[in-house]
């Protein structure tokens, strides 16, 4: 048996499990959590612990197809300087919940366009949240670019409001590939948009691919990785793509026939991150890739590696505020999501109520579950012994659950004592052992594929 046919025996191909940047995952979260839960997290904060900081900018001036994220597209300048007005709103119905003292370590602007703001905005946006959430001396603030709607002004404001990281949205240099997800972008607008970043002082950039798109074949993403590694970016996120229309109805406009069948798929990664390592680059987790000396590669060597909404990061702040619509917060008692689409989330804000909509309360068990899956997904290794000396005894908890990714995998594990770990060749099928622990199974959960 081939390694290819192995890995679909197991499941890899006609598996739906979820990407677990959160346990349990979202759609376990319920109305029972909401507003006042909220409030109860803000309150409990410790201020001598810095917070992590994510502001969720829902407008695109055009759609992209492929993108299964909560946007809405808008060439007017109106409604997102209305929407600017909200957040600034939400940041002073937070704030009296915030003990005196509280700092921000990181700061992240994703969407959507966070670079549909025009420098005005991105100005008052900025100082909004930091006079709220003060930054710490060495905070990080990164910012999700389309380079195709950024320019220098812009840039400029960025950097003076103490942007230190860009996130690169490219996923594929093909004008082929581009046409058939609703996203042109040339490669000469993406280098001189990196171009632009460095002269302002922006020496940390991140890049995001998708494998597995329309049209897409061994040569074209060779060819896009190449142009990739001529940016040089510190972190390289290789996603999959997840063909979820049921959830993303502008992902109807996509071609099914053109995409790239199981086999072609997985080899597209594995050639793809071959590149990558032949470049100098180190394999983080399952689908990002790191200089050396950059602090998600020393995160991964350390045993710091974590993963969030965004993927993986070297973030230690134990808190996550989210603001905006749809974002969601992480407290160490759970997680809050404010209202998703827009127009509910204004008027939780305009009515003079924190925003937060659903959630889940975490249980001691939650707890535990969430940090095996966590260790399985950043380090291909659940380490029995250190989760027991923290929670105790696990015999009637995750040892089940040893035993049986154990008989299922076979080989591809091993399991002793002290650890489970997924031997390199089983890597793969990382989201589908992690599921074996996820003890939360919604009904009606639609996940994408295990690939």
């Amino acid at each position: 048996m081939t390694q290819i046919d192995r890995l679909a025996a197991l499941g890899l191909f006609d598996s739906r499990v979820p990407r677990y940047t959160s346990y349990p995952t979202a759609p376990v979260f319920s109305s029972a959590v909401g507003a006042a839960e909220q409030a109860g997290h803000l309150d409990a904060l410790d201020p001598g612990v810095p917070v992590s900081v994510y502001l969720h900018i829902p407008f695109c001036e055009r759609l992209c197809w492929f993108c299964a994220c909560r946007t809405q597209g808008t060439r007017r300048p109106e409604p997102v300087e209305s929407y600017v007005e909200t957040l600034e709103a939400e940041l002073k119905l937070v704030a009296p919940h915030l003990p005196a003292g509280l700092q921000m370590g990181r700061l992240h602007w994703g969407g959507g366009t966070p670079t549909i703001l025009p420098p005005a905005l991105i100005h008052k946006l900025a100082q909004a949240v930091k006079a709220v959430f003060p930054p710490t001396p060495d905070w990080e603030f990164s910012v999700e670019i389309d380079p195709t709607l950024v320019d220098r002004d812009k840039i400029a404001a960025l950097a003076e409001e103490g942007m230190n990281r860009a996130s690169i949205g490219i996923q594929d240099f093909n004008p082929e590939v581009q046409a058939a997800i609703g996203r042109e972008q040339p490669y000469e607008v993406t280098r001189a948009c990196v171009e632009d970043l460095r002269e302002a002082g922006i020496t940390s950039l991140n890049a995001d691919l998708v494998y597995g798109l329309p049209h897409q074949d061994a040569a074209r993403l060779a060819d896009t990785v190449e142009k990739v590694l001529s940016l040089a970016p510190d972190r390289i996120a290789l996603f999959g793509y997840a063909h979820v229309p049921w959830m993303a109805k502008r992902q109807e406009l996509i071609d099914e026939s053109a995409l790239p069948g199981d086999a072609e798929r997985y080899d597209l990664a594995c050639a793809a991150a071959d590149q990558f390592r032949a470049a100098g680059y180190e394999t983080i987790g399952i689908d990002h890739f790191a200089l050396p000396e950059d602090g998600l590669a020393k995160a991964a060597k350390s045993g710091h590696l974590r993963r969030n909404f965004q993927g993986y990061t070297d973030d230690r702040c134990p808190t996550l505020i989210g603001l905006g619509a749809s974002s969601i917060s992480r407290f160490a008692g759970g997680y809050v999501q404010n209202a998703a689409a827009t127009p509910a989330y204004v008027e939780r804000i305009e009515k003079g109520q924190l925003a937060g909509a659903r959630g889940h309360e975490m249980s001691e068990e939650d707890h535990l579950r969430g940090r095996a899956i966590e260790m399985i997904m950043c380090d291909f290794r659940l380490d029995r012994a250190a989760l027991e000396r923290e929670f105790g005894d696990l015999s009637r908890s995750i040892d089940p659950d040893l035993v049986a990714v154990q008989a299922r995998f076979g080989e591809l594990v091993t399991l002793d004592g002290k650890a489970l770990e997924i031997r390199p060749e089983g890597r793969a099928l990382t989201r589908l052992i992690a599921s074996h622990f996820d003890a939360h199974k919604p009904e009606g959960a639609r996940y994408s594929r295990a690939s």
